[in-house]
């Protein structure tokens, strides 16, 4: 089968997929920890900007429009309920006429964050991205760490043709049954002409055969799908990303793609099928050529810097593996005397050496930027994206 097919199915089959079956547990005593499953901290910076943005909002509509905080992928309801409780204490005017949306597919995963959200301050419901297309919102859609959990196409170079990878299985009588990666069909003609943009064509030497990395097939739909949900407002990304230069370098011989089980992490997509999350960086050129033509002009993703590869964060080990320390306290943050800043370290943006935020021209600065907590920033974990209001 395509890989894209194996990874679909191993994350969101009803019965067997890791998310699908609720079976994956996101925290630090879980299989990967993200840095809302850390504490409060992450969401009380993150809430500053999604107050200033609904507030926005709530002053171009009447004053009896409901706004709404959508959240899609929102993994064990964290963040979610901590951003309801921030803009509860905080901005108690707007948490009176803004509704919680939880987009969910997976059902297991929705059964724990209806436990967690069972005492959220905000109006809250599970709903789908079909059904919000019905009546569009208007409000904030967030999508922390979901991209990075769609299903990839993966090709490997085999020293004249890019083809796609599968997964096969095998029997063998002493081992039994197994799966193995193996090349497939060729790239079809129109799909191999877009490897131009990507560097990955003309054929370098320095890619040998089996060298093998990720397309991201499920952006288009997905954005396609969010753009029908809010009527009017902003999308919110923040995950994990690699220009493209950076994203295909020949030293990059197996791409980005990574299993995390039990505080491990392993370069090997088939360990552990259905128990273990798999999660591809994304190419920053290929998220904008998605949204590309869904904007205005001169209004696309803000790029928060262009400095070295950032470093995951403790709690989700680099692709040597093995296991990793839970990441709280003053050893999670390199030492630092204090405990708050690797769960923040999440929003640190890269900008060029004594460069500034290169925010699109007349764009305002994000306003977390001149949060307090800010000064507790530390590490390089994250890009962040940030698609500014009118995106969609």
């Amino acid at each position: 089968m395509p890989f894209r097919t194996y990874m679909d199915w191993v994350l969101h089959d009803p019965g067997h997929g890791a998310y699908g079956s609720g079976r994956l547990r996101i925290g630090p005593d879980g299989d990967f920890a993200t840095a809302p499953s850390l504490g409060p901290d992450f969401a009380a910076l993150l809430a500053v900007q999604v107050a200033d943005w609904l507030e926005q909002l709530q002053r171009s509509a009447p004053a009896a429009h409901p706004l709404a905080l959508v959240e899609a992928g929102p993994g064990e309801g964290s963040l979610a309920a901590d951003l309801a409780g921030a803009l509860n204490r905080d901005r108690p005017d707007l948490a009176a006429c803004t509704e919680l949306v939880l987009v969910e597919p997976n059902a297991g995963m929705e059964a724990r964050q209806r436990r967690r959200l069972a005492g959220c301050p905000l109006p809250c419901r599970w709903s789908s991205f079909e059904a919000l297309a019905q009546a569009p919102l208007r409000g904030v859609l967030l999508a922390h760490e979901v991209l990075d959990a769609l299903a990839v196409e993966r090709i490997v170079w085999d020293g004249a043709l890019w083809r796609r990878q599968v997964v096969s299985l095998h029997e063998d009588a002493s081992a039994g049954l197994s799966l193995r990666l193996e090349p497939g069909e060729p790239l079809e003609p129109e799909a191999a002409e877009g490897l131009h943009a990507l560097g990955l064509l003309p054929p370098s030497p320095q890619r040998p055969p089996g060298w093998c990395t990720e397309l991201h097939s499920g952006l288009d739909p997905w954005l396609c799908q969010a753009a029908a949900v809010l009527a009017a407002g902003p999308l919110l990304v923040i995950d994990y990303a690699l220009e493209a230069r950076r994203y295909y370098a020949p030293q990059r011989p197996a791409g980005t793609l990574m299993a995390y089980r039990g505080q491990a992490a392993s370069g090997d997509p088939l360990v552990a099928p259905g128990e273990a999350d798999l999660t591809a960086h994304l190419c920053i050129e290929t998220l904008e050529r998605a949204v590309h033509g869904r904007v205005p002009p001169g209004r696309g993703p803000a790029r928060p810097g262009a400095g070295p590869a950032p470093p995951r964060p403790a709690a989700r080990p680099r692709r040597s593996g093995g296991a990793a320390a839970p990441a709280r306290g003053p050893a999670a943050a390199g030492g630092s005397p204090c405990p708050r800043r690797f769960p923040l370290a999440g929003l640190q943006p890269r900008w060029p050496a004594g460069g500034h935020p290169p925010f699109p021209a007349g764009a305002r600065s994000p306003r977390w930027l001149n949060h307090p907590a800010w000064g507790l920033l530390c590490g390089d974990a994250f890009n962040v994206l940030v698609p500014y209001r009118g995106l969609l």
